[in-house]
């Protein structure tokens, strides 16, 4: 086996894998009862899910046409940075507004904050 072939059987792998993230948040986004699963859902399995393709992207560019393509990087980053960050601020809003957790929901672990008026 070669390094190239190496290299893209890795690009491969990568990318499956990204794709199962990213279709695990999908079936999250649709299944799961309540918006703040929902947000779990998409800010946790999305971001390794793209992270994951990126890197795939990262690694045949590089393998492929020998440059390193920093963008891919940063971007890469960027998600990695906000999407959770997203995540988090729009379960934050919606507890805020007064959005109900699922009816089975164990623990509400925002509402000490709001009756702290820490919220």
């Amino acid at each position: 086996m070669t390094a190239t072939m190496i290299f893209d059987i890795l690009t491969g792998v990568f990318t499956v894998i990204g794709v199962f993230f990213t279709v695990v948040a999908a079936i999250g986004l649709l299944r799961l009862p309540d918006i703040y699963s929902r947000t779990h859902a998409a800010s946790k399995s999305a971001t390794l899910g793209v992270m994951f393709v990126l890197f795939a992207a990262v690694l045949h560019v590089w393998v492929d046409q020998r440059v390193f393509d920093a963008r891919l990087l940063l971007g890469l980053f960027f998600v990695l940075l906000t999407a959770p960050v997203g995540g988090h601020l729009i379960a934050r809003a919606a507890h805020t507004k007064g959005v109900p957790l699922w009816k089975d929901s164990l623990q509400d672990a925002l509402k000490e904050d709001k009756d702290k008026g820490l919220e």
